[in-house]
């Protein structure tokens, strides 16, 4: 399946170092040869100040306990750096680590400035120092210092850009520190200075989206509400074209989240129409598996696609997260996309047809006869399926649904109040532009 791997397109997306856990997943689920990813890692890691992490794969791929005297070079090198940027952020760090000083700071970035300067010789100088030093401890991998050195230059810094800058390289931290919350309030915070910020070049805005959204990725199918607020926010106009235009292999994982999200219906009919002509540029087979059932209907072909979708999330490094569960190990995400897709496909065959043989039902779904029908009789025990079996001839007797009018009045004015929303907010950021020119 190293067909359907998308880790050569995300990763140039992504931080340096974010890539090292894709190539972990990729070296557990052996789907290249280890050397190969060995030899990745090393030429990541010669980009970073990690060298010891880069001596002991040298040493894992060539079987020998020598490294060449470049790596030793190297190490002398990154050391006696870091023992120079510690000096040199030293006052402020010192600072910083006492309570009683900290607590003489105010949200005035201006007013501390002075005050810093004036009580205790601390100035623009030593906030550079700062943030050089906690850029210098992220390279060498020490994520939980650098994400505190970051956040309190942040409350310092007063050049938009630089800030911009901790901000991403905070965000990296906590992921890479799996900090979820945190996590996402960082990315809450990225995106919203990425959509309100006045970018030199639009194309420049799509491209932080862009970012935003690959690394959204780590945090979305970790999150115990992810899946729900990465709907929300691939779905939103700007990041959906962005998605389009530049990153149409992001599809993947707004579709798996719309299948396994049973509260999204209103905004999954939409997604379907944006699957359809996006298939020329993108496809797999998670995206093929929706356009087989809701566009061309073909449900031969969907429960082909489906066996396939089951080794694509098996072998993707966001999707096949596994959970032990004592002396076993599962993929949660994967029952629960078999299962929400087991019944799309149900779902829809039969608003097409009044009476379904229960066999050949089974054998669309890729179930067992006897399962078949125990996953059928569940369905319309919950309500979620308006049918009976008839046990006798083996058949399914579909339940005549007449349309109700009220609900549909409901149903077509449900998104009037979001979309008049977004016609305001485009009318007044023309409005806004217009004076700016």
């Amino acid at each position: 399946m190293a067909s359907y791997d998308l880790t050569p397109k995300i990763a140039p997306h992504l931080d340096r170092h974010l890539v090292f856990p894709l190539l972990e997943f990729l070296q557990e689920r052996e789907m290249y040869p280890e050397d190969q990813l060995l030899r990745n890692k090393i030429e990541l890691l010669n980009q970073t100040n990690m060298v010891d992490y880069a001596m002991d794969i040298h040493k894992s791929l060539y079987h020998t306990e020598d490294v060449p005297q470049e790596m030793m070079d190297r190490r002398v090198e990154v050391v006696a750096r870091l023992k120079s940027l510690e000096e040199g952020a030293a006052p402020l760090v010192s600072f910083l680590q006492n309570e009683d000083k900290v607590q003489e700071l105010r949200a005035d970035k201006q007013y501390n400035l002075q005050m810093l300067n004036e009580r205790y010789q601390i100035g623009p100088e030593q906030i550079e120092a700062l943030y050089q030093y906690a850029k210098f401890q992220f390279e060498c991998g020490n994520y939980s210092g650098a994400a505190d050195f970051l956040y309190q230059y942040r409350a310092l810094c007063t050049n938009s850009e630089r800030s911009l800058s901790a901000l991403w390289g905070k965000l990296a931290a906590e992921i890479l520190m799996q900090n979820w919350d945190i996590a996402l309030e960082e990315l809450n915070r990225l995106k919203e200075i990425i959509d309100s910020k006045a970018f030199t070049s639009p194309l420049n805005q799509v491209q932080n989206r862009i970012w935003l959204m690959h690394w959204s990725l780590f945090i979305f199918f970790n999150h115990d509400n992810g899946r729900t607020q990465i709907i929300d926010l691939f779905s939103q106009d700007k990041y959906l074209n962005a998605i389009q235009t530049n990153a149409p292999h992001l599809l993947r994982y707004l579709a798996t989240a719309f299948i396994v999200n049973k509260r999204r219906r209103p905004q999954f009919k939409d997604f379907v129409k944006v699957i359809q002509p996006e298939q020329c540029s993108y496809k797999d087979p998670i995206t093929e598996f929706l356009a087989c059932v809701y566009v061309n209907y073909d449900f031969d072909g969907a429960q082909q696609k489906l066996r396939e979708c089951e080794e694509v999330i098996l072998n993707d490094p966001f999707l096949g997260k596994r959970v032990e569960e004592g002396s076993y190990t599962t993929v949660p995400l994967r029952d629960e996309f078999l299962e929400n897709a087991r019944l799309f496909i149900c779902e829809t065959y039969c608003r097409i047809h009044q009476r379904i043989e229960l066999g050949v039902l089974a054998e669309k779904l890729n179930l067992s006869y006897e399962e078949a029908e125990r996953w059928i009789m569940t369905l319309i025990r919950t309500s979620k399926l308006d049918a009976k079996i008839d046990s006798k001839l083996g058949t399914i007797v579909m339940e005549p649904n007449y349309p109700n009018v009220y609900e549909q009045l409901i149903d077509h004015t449900k998104a009037l109040s979001g979309r008049t929303y977004k016609l305001v907010g485009q009318l007044l950021e023309q409005g806004q532009a217009q004076p700016a020119r």
